[in-house]
């Protein structure tokens, strides 16, 4: 693909070396758009991806069938799914890793190679990936909306975790993401006017926003022991009370002599965006998924985008969701 000689070491999952003659079939049917490099996403189930993506998605849907004890960690690109992904992982795991253990995990790798997507990085490589002997209970990660997901899950009481960031939030954080990993000609050409104007007609890699943030919102409020709906900026604000709604939703929910002993905070503590960016682990290497692993850290705040956008942008957003939202029960502030 031509296209992707603009970025800088294109992901697995962005390029078209890996779609079979069916899903070229696929996506001649679908609706397309190029994203401002020039590389053509398609429209699948209500999601916009990359053909390899839809290959890996493909290749999921056929493959994949859950088990009752896996944990999958849904969420929009710059949502706070690193951060997720090391929360999970430290809580489902701490009788095995203590969070004060100088071995753990999480201080030697990065959290998405210990959680790793189902469509960019495990159909994406392989149509049928030995998923047997990771240990349970399983956790994986996706970007795909609910519906996508859902057949696969049907007969499962597997557990669905959806983290939600404000959009304006997403988009500066997307906007500062793409910039690690495009050209910085490129880049540099694309302003953050028309980031959101791209926000808002929704065509750019899992979006758009408001469909995937209902599908798992509406899912929440059918099946509450099914998916859980978070909110990143709930996380930020009250990280203790969150971080156990977490546990008592997987089932592994904080004794009280944890919480006496300090487990809730020493995890906290480890799972940090301050501490996680700056390990050695995410100072170099690149994920499974083929992205450098410090381009996952940055700030890790809420409300940056008052530093980025205009009034007239934020304005634009705003009134999009709100319309887009318009008689959910799901509102941002």
């Amino acid at each position: 693909m031509e296209a992707s000689k603009n970025l800088k070491t294109p992901p697995k999952f962005i390029n078209d070396d890996g779609v079979s003659q069916e899903c070229e079939n696929l996506i001649s049917s679908l609706p397309s758009e190029k994203n401002f490099t020039g590389i053509k996403l398609y429209n699948y189930q209500g999601s916009w991806y990359y053909p390899n993506t839809v290959q890996a998605i493909l290749n999921f849907q056929k493959h994949f069938r859950a088990q009752d004890t896996d944990i999958i960690l849904a969420s929009l690109p710059k949502s706070g799914t690193t951060w997720l992904k090391a929360l999970a992982f430290a809580v489902v795991h701490r009788n095995k890793y203590a969070p004060n253990l100088v071995s753990h995990p999480l201080l030697s790798d990065n959290p998405h190679n210990l959680v790793q997507f189902l469509e960019a990085d495990l159909y994406v490589k392989n149509q049928r990936p030995d998923l047997e002997e990771l240990p349970t209970p399983r956790l994986f990660a996706t970007h795909m909306p609910f519906q996508t997901i859902h057949e696969s899950l049907r007969d499962s009481p597997c557990k669905v975790v959806y983290v939600c960031r404000n959009i304006k939030d997403v988009l500066v954080s997307h906007w500062h993401f793409r910039n690690k990993l495009v050209r910085k000609d490129l880049h540099s050409n694309y302003s953050l006017d028309d980031t959101v104007d791209e926000y808002i007609k929704g065509a750019y890699a899992f979006g758009p926003f408001q469909d995937q943030v209902l599908s798992y919102w509406k899912e929440s409020l059918v099946n509450p022991t099914h998916v859980l709906f978070m909110r990143y900026e709930e996380m930020v604000e009250k990280p203790e009370a969150q971080v156990m709604r977490l546990a008592d939703f997987l089932g592994c929910s904080f004794t009280e002599e944890e919480k006496q002993s300090g487990t809730v905070e020493k995890i906290l503590e480890l799972c940090s965006i301050g501490n996680l960016s700056n390990l050695e682990a995410n100072k170099s290497g690149t994920s499974s998924c083929g992205i450098a692993h410090q381009a996952f850290f940055r700030k890790g705040g809420v409300g940056d985008w008052k530093n980025h956008l205009t009034d007239d942008m934020a304005r634009k957003l705003d009134e999009m969701v709100e319309k887009k939202l318009e008689g959910s029960g799901l509102k941002f502030e």
